[in-house]
């Protein structure tokens, strides 16, 4: 058999059911991975109660991603009733394990103080640790934390600096924060690819946000380029 013949083989409805025997076999890797299937109707009929099952029963093994999972469902109502404090619960389990998605939602509800009593000191550490693991959204959500002076004195360039980095990594809303602070400086025109990064990466609601934000911008010829870029990139998605 060629490898081109193998991969075909273990396509489709076999490789599906190759993953489903592991995971009944007790392996957490396939439970978690059989439960993400389930969850987003990948190759299977999407079932997100289903896919919760199989999240809890990794993680009943201590598999990190796993328990990010659980406490994604529980925070977003995916498959199972809204519970932000089970979902805090699970994010800090999974943080602990040293999982940056999770330390970035488990700083997200320190932050809010939602399902969780706000602390946004400890937010701000959970993050930190996020974006030492190269974790894009977390470097720009400390960004956001210079600008806005929590738990941390407002510190502008700081700022600027993580939203750079955050876009680098690939996080929409740190390509638009990029170019929102190099607009700050006068350099437009350096902006203009950001914002179209943006909007092929951002989600639908993101982007018209992003539209508004050049709408309401008094330079002429930012809001007409700006807009133009941002759907250069919306149309490329």
């Amino acid at each position: 058999m060629t490898p081109g013949e193998a991969h075909a083989a273990l396509a489709g409805p076999l490789r599906v059911a190759l993953i489903r025997e592991a995971a009944e076999a007790g392996l957490a890797d396939a439970q978690a991975l059989y439960g993400q299937m389930l969850l987003d109707g990948m190759e299977l009929t999407k079932d997100a109660r289903v896919g919760f099952g199989w999240f809890m029963r990794a993680a009943a093994q201590g598999h990190a991603m796993a328990l990010n999972m659980v406490g994604r469902c529980y925070d977003l109502g995916w498959g199972v009733r809204i519970d932000k404090a089970r979902a805090a619960e699970c994010y800090a389990a999974a943080a602990i394990r040293g999982l940056p998605e999770a330390q970035y939602n488990y700083a997200t509800l320190l932050a809010l103080g939602d399902g969780v009593a706000q602390d946004r000191p400890a937010a701000l550490s959970w993050l930190l640790r996020a974006a030492a693991n190269g974790f894009a959204k977390a470097e720009n959500f400390v960004g956001s934390f210079h600008e806005d002076g929590w738990a941390t004195p407002v510190d502008l360039l700081a700022a600027a600096q993580c939203y750079a980095r955050a876009a680098h990594g690939g996080d929409f809303r740190g390509c638009f924060n990029h170019a929102r602070m190099l607009v700050r400086k006068g350099r437009a025109r350096e902006a203009l690819p950001w914002v179209e990064r943006a909007g092929a990466l951002g989600n639908q609601r993101f982007v018209g946000q992003v539209r508004d934000w050049l709408a309401a911008q008094d330079d002429a010829e930012l809001r007409m380029r700006g807009i133009a870029a941002l759907d250069r990139g919306a149309g490329a998605c």
